[in-house]
């Protein structure tokens, strides 16, 4: 049965951050994710993933200045200095926080970028990360992003993050595989799955339209997880959605998969 871990980023906004924990804890969920930790020391991340029973099961790497709009600096070619830096920032929280995988953010194409370039320095950077963190036994996930909600992300669709993770010629390097995402660049959600899953490390979720919770949208979740599962994927799937009213009231779908055993 799938594992769900709950997206600390957008479920139980109605609490602060540093509650969100708790609320995870208490609706049934196991495991957390979220994008990033690095505004809070580790150990006190850490102590609420003890004191609540969780587990950390994503966070991403430094992502440039996230305020100001950029969304990841990896296919930047003279931010490569700032990568490697926030590479190693990374596996410090990581290691704290007992987080086994990581998101390299593509990051939006700079304006007026060569394109060879652009790969290049992406190429690169993943293959400098995945040494890294597999000294470190971390993961590192690639995750394409639909281009409605954020134009001009780098990857974007599943075959190219393929293509780019074997340039890289490393074997720490995975596909982070999110449906909500890859439902609105490419649909066919359960050939795709079958056929990617040796590749896919991690899932999230959200329905379409309205990146809702399961059961608002388009996406027949529960198909789609008992197909999952007849798979034999055992990792988790992250559920990364906004909820339509709080989040508490928007998580009935979810109960067959947060009361297992």
């Amino acid at each position: 049965m799938p594992r769900l871990a709950a997206n600390l980023t957008l479920l139980f906004n109605e609490f602060d951050f540093l509650e969100r924990f708790g609320a995870a804890a208490h609706a049934g969920f196991r495991g957390v994710e979220f994008l990033f930790p690095y505004a809070y020391p580790k150990a006190q991340l850490a102590e609420l993933l003890q004191r609540n029973g969780l587990v950390q099961v994503l966070h991403n790497l430094p992502p440039g200045d996230w305020a100001a709009g950029e969304r990841g600096i990896a296919c930047h070619p003279d931010r490569i200095g700032e990568f490697q830096d926030g590479v190693g920032l990374a596996i410090e929280y990581a290691t704290a926080l007992g987080c086994r995988q990581l998101n390299c953010l593509a990051g939006l194409v700079p304006a007026k970028a060569d394109p060879g370039r652009v790969r290049e320095t992406f190429v690169a950077n993943l293959r400098f990360a995945a040494t890294a963190l597999a000294t470190a036994g971390i993961r590192l996930l690639v995750e394409p992003i639909n281009t409605f909600d954020m134009p001009g992300f780098y990857v974007n669709r599943s075959a190219q993050a393929i293509e780019l993770i074997d340039a890289a010629r490393h074997d720490n390097i995975f596909l982070q595989h999110d449906l909500y995402h890859m439902q609105r660049m490419e649909g066919e959600l359960a050939a795709t799955v079958q056929r990617l899953l040796p590749r896919i490390a991690h899932m999230q979720l959200a329905d379409n339209p309205g990146r809702h919770e399961p059961g608002t949208g388009e996406i027949n979740y529960p198909f789609l997880f008992d197909w999952i599962d007849s798979l034999g994927y055992d990792g988790w799937i992250g559920c990364e959605y906004r909820p339509k009213t709080t989040t508490h009231d928007g998580l009935g779908w979810a109960d067959r998969w947060l009361k297992q055993p």
